[in-house]
C-alpha cells in the first residue's frame, strides 16, 4: 500500500492551511495599523469627530458625540496642545478578536514638551472594518471615568525695565479695577450713580449703562475700567461697597515714565489669534500677555517669564499629577537711558512732531531717544478716556508714530561729514578762501536751469569757517564735486552710511542714495550740503557729530547695558589730528563767536560744537509747497558728556531749523551744568 502519496497531501493542506492563517492574520494587522493611523492622524489634526466615526458601537452607546467632540476640545485646548505625534511602543497583541496597539503621545503643552507613554489603542472588527473600542483611558493614559481634567496656572512675572540708575520704567504691580455689583447698584439712585461714574471715570454712560443692562445675575460683579492705584479718579469711589460700587485689585503692568517714555517703551496688550498662530511654539495661551510696541516688544523673549502650569486628575480627594513645570519670571533689562534727560527733551518738544537722540561720545551709550508726540503707555494697561480718544482724533493720531527710528534728509547737519571728508582727502585747505559770487551758482550750462542757491553771500571769498558759519551751499557743492563721487561715497560709507547698524532697537536703514549710487553731477552737488538723497536717523546725526568730541573715532551706539555692557569703538580713526582742531574751530565759532550765525545755540560757561539745518521736502526746485524740517545737533568737545540730534517736523514759514535751536540749547544747558 503506497502511503507516500495521501501523506504528501496531507503536508500540502496543512501548510496551504497554515499559510491561509498567516495571510489572514497579516491582512488583519494591516487593517488594524490602518486604522490606527487614521486615528491617531485625525487627533493630531483635532478633527476629533472623525475620531468619534471611528469608534465601536458600544462606545457611542458609552459616550455621545456631543461629550466626546467637547471633552477633547475642551482638554487639549485647555492644556495648550500642539505640534501632537504618535509612535507605536511594544508589540501590538491579538486576543478574543481584539487587537491592541500601544503607543506613546509627544507633543507641546503649557507645561512644555510632554511625553505621554502607555496608551493602548483597543481595535474590534465591525462591519468588516476595524473600530476604536474607546474609553477615558485614550484621553490620558491613568484616566478613569469619573476623573476631572484640571489645569492650574501660577502666572510668571514679567521682567522691569529700568533705567541706568536703575530706576524702574515698566514693571509688574498692583492696579485697581473699578465695577458695579448690581445687587447693591440698582437699589436705588442708579441714573445718578451712573452719571456719577461716567464723570468721575471720564467715559460715556452709554458704556455702563450697555453693561449693566448686559448682565442677567445682580450677584456678578461688572468690571468697567482698570485703574492705576495712583489716579486720583478713584479717591471719590473708596469705601461704597454698600452702594454697588466697588473697587478690586489685579496684577497689571505699570509705567512711571509718561509720556516722555511712551514710544521707547511701549507696552504690553492681550495676544492675538493671529500672534497665537505664530508663537505657537513658544508656551503662549489665549490668556497671555505679549509685548505690543517699543522694548516691551523688541525685548518680549528675554522679559517675558514663563508660567508655572499643572496638569493633573481630580479623582475624588485625590490628585494624579499628569505633567507640571515650575514658575520661571521674566528677566530685567536696564538701560542707558538718562530719565531726567530723557523728559526734559520731550518737554521742551512738547506741541511739536519729532524726535531727538542724545548718546554719550565718549561710550557709545544712548542718553536719550524721544519720538514727539507720544502717549503714556499706562493707557493700555488702563483704558482710553474720552479726553484722551479726543485728543487723539485732534492730533490724527500723531503719536502712532514712532520718528526716532525713522531716517531723515539731514539738511545741513550733513555738512560736518562733508567738511571731513573733504579735509581728509586734501580737497579742503582751511586757510584757503574760495571766490563765490552772488546766491546761485551752476557748474555749466549742462545743468539747465538748475543752480544751487544759498542764503547769505558774504561779499568776500569763503574759508571753510565761513562756510560752516554762512552755511554755504555752493561752497559744500562745489567740495563734493571736486571730491568725485567715488572718493565722496567712500567717506560717506566710513561714518556707516548705508549699512546696517548694530543696535538694540531696529532702526530704519541710513543710504547714500536711492540707488547706492551718486552719478549725476547736480546729485553730487546736492549731497555736499545735505539735500541730496542721503537719509539717516537722528542716532545716526549724532554719532557723526560725536566724533568731535571722541578725537574723531564714533563708538558702537549702546542701549541695553545689561546686556551690551563693553563700551567698543565702531569707526576708528575718520578724523585726523591736524584736522579735528580745525573741526571744531569752525562748528564751535557757529555758535560761540561774534558773528555766529548760531548763536541762539549757545550755552552759556560751555563751549559747544553743532550745525542747524533745513531738510526741504519738495518734489522739484521749483515746488513752493512742500515742507521743511529743521535740524539742530550740539556736542560738548571739551566734557565730552553729550551729542544731541533733534529734529522737528514742518518748520517752513516759523523759523526753519531756529524753531530747533533753542529747545536743543535749553536741553544742553540743563544736561551741562545739572
Amino acid at each position: 500500500m503506497n502511503t507516500k502519496k495521501p501523506l504528501k497531501l496531507l503536508i500540502l493542506l496543512t501548510l496551504s492551511l497554515c499559510f491561509i492563517l498567516i495571510s489572514t492574520g497579516c491582512t488583519s494587522m494591516n487593517k488594524a495599523e490602518k486604522t490606527f493611523n487614521t486615528f491617531t492622524e485625525k487627533w493630531a489634526n483635532a478633527d476629533y469627530l472623525g475620531m468619534y466615526e471611528m469608534l465601536t458601537n458600544d462606545s457611542k452607546e458609552y459616550i455621545s458625540e456631543e461629550d466626546f467632540v467637547s471633552r477633547y476640545t475642551n482638554i487639549f485646548t485647555a492644556i495648550g496642545a500642539n505640534n501632537l505625534s504618535f509612535e507605536v511602543n511594544g508589540e501590538k497583541g491579538k486576543d478574543d478578536g481584539i487587537i491592541t496597539i500601544p503607543f506613546n503621545l509627544n507633543m507641546t503643552a503649557i507645561t512644555g514638551d510632554l511625553k505621554l507613554n502607555d496608551y493602548k489603542l483597543s481595535l474590534i472588527k465591525e462591519d468588516k472594518d476595524y473600530k476604536v473600542k474607546w474609553d477615558e483611558s485614550l484621553i490620558f493614559p491613568n484616566m478613569i471615568k469619573d476623573d476631572k481634567v484640571r489645569v492650574s496656572v501660577t502666572q510668571a512675572k514679567r521682567g522691569s525695565i529700568l533705567d541706568k540708575d536703575g530706576r524702574v520704567l515698566a514693571s509688574d504691580g498692583d492696579i485697581s479695577t473699578v465695577g458695579i455689583y448690581p445687587a447693591n447698584f440698582n437699589e436705588s439712585n442708579v441714573e445718578s450713580k451712573v452719571k456719577e461714574l461716567a464723570n468721575v471715570l471720564d467715559i460715556s454712560e452709554e458704556n455702563i449703562t450697555n453693561k449693566l443692562n448686559a448682565n442677567t445675575n445682580p450677584e456678578h460683579f461688572i468690571p468697567l475700567v482698570d485703574i492705576l492705584n495712583t489716579d486720583p479718579k478713584l479717591n471719590s469711589l473708596h469705601s461704597r461697597d454698600s452702594e454697588g460700587i466697588i473697587i478690586k485689585s489685579k496684577l497689571g503692568r505699570i509705567y512711571t515714565g509718561g509720556e516722555a517714555f511712551g514710544r521707547l517703551i511701549g507696552y504690553i496688550g492681550s495676544i492675538t489669534a493671529e500672534e497665537l498662530e505664530n508663537f505657537k511654539d513658544k508656551g503662549y495661551n489665549d490668556t497671555s500677555l505679549i509685548g505690543k510696541a517699543g522694548l516691551e516688544q523688541v525685548y518680549e523673549d528675554t522679559l517675558r517669564g514663563e508660567d508655572a502650569a499643572e496638569i493633573y486628575l481630580e479623582r475624588g480627594m485625590d490628585k494624579i499629577i499628569i505633567a507640571n513645570k515650575d514658575v520661571k519670571n521674566g528677566s530685567d533689562i536696564t538701560l542707558s537711558i538718562d530719565s531726567d534727560l530723557q523728559k526734559k527733551i520731550y518737554s521742551e518738544m512738547t506741541g511739536e512732531k519729532g524726535a531727538a537722540t542724545a548718546v554719550n561720545p565718549k561710550t557709545g551709550e544712548v542718553l536719550a531717544m524721544v519720538s514727539a508726540p507720544s502717549y503714556d503707555s499706562n493707557t493700555f494697561t488702563t483704558y482710553i478716556s474720552k479726553t484722551q480718544k479726543a485728543k487723539w482724533e485732534e492730533t490724527n493720531n500723531a503719536d502712532e508714530i514712532n520718528r526716532f527710528n525713522k531716517t531723515y534728509s539731514p539738511g545741513s547737519t550733513m555738512k560736518l561729514l562733508t567738511s571731513i571728508i573733504g579735509l581728509e582727502n586734501g580737497i579742503i585747505d582751511p586757510k584757503e578762501a574760495k571766490d563765490i559770487k552772488g546766491l546761485t551758482w551752476q557748474k555749466d550750462t549742462s545743468w539747465g536751469d538748475y543752480k544751487v542757491t544759498r542764503v547769505i553771500d558774504p561779499n568776500k571769498s569763503v574759508t571753510l569757517k565761513d562756510a560752516v558759519n554762512f552755511s554755504d551751499n555752493i561752497y559744500y557743492a562745489q567740495v563734493a564735486l571736486d571730491l568725485g563721487s567715488e572718493k565722496f561715497i567712500k567717506g560717506l560709507k566710513n561714518f556707516g552710511i548705508g549699512e546696517d547698524l548694530t543696535f538694540e532697537y531696529p532702526m530704519e536703514t541710513s543710504q547714500i542714495s536711492n540707488d547706492g549710487e551718486i552719478n549725476r553731477d547736480i546729485l553730487l552737488a546736492d549731497t555736499g550740503y545735505g539735500q541730496g538723497e542721503v537719509m539717516v536717523t537722528p542716532l545716526h546725526v549724532a554719532l557723526f557729530y560725536s566724533s568731535l568730541a571722541n578725537e574723531g573715532n564714533i563708538m558702537q551706539p549702546r542701549l541695553v547695558v545689561s546686556e551690551n555692557f563693553e563700551a567698543k569703538v565702531w569707526k576708528e580713526g575718520l578724523i585726523s589730528k591736524n584736522n579735528l582742531p580745525t573741526l571744531i574751530d569752525a562748528f564751535t565759532a557757529v555758535i560761540n563767536d561774534a558773528g555766529a550765525t548760531i548763536s541762539d545755540g549757545a550755552v552759556p560757561g560751555h563751549r559747544v560744537a553743532g550745525k542747524s539745518g533745513s531738510a526741504e521736502i519738495k518734489q522739484s526746485q521749483d515746488d513752493t509747497t512742500g515742507t521743511e524740517n529743521g535740524w539742530f545737533v550740539s556736542v560738548d568737545p571739551d566734557s565730552a558728556k553729550i551729542s544731541l540730534a533733534m529734529m522737528i517736523e514742518d518748520v517752513k514759514g516759523r523759523g526753519s531749523s531756529h524753531v530747533t535751536v533753542p529747545k536743543v540749547r535749553n536741553v544742553m544747558d540743563y544736561y551741562l551744568n545739572k
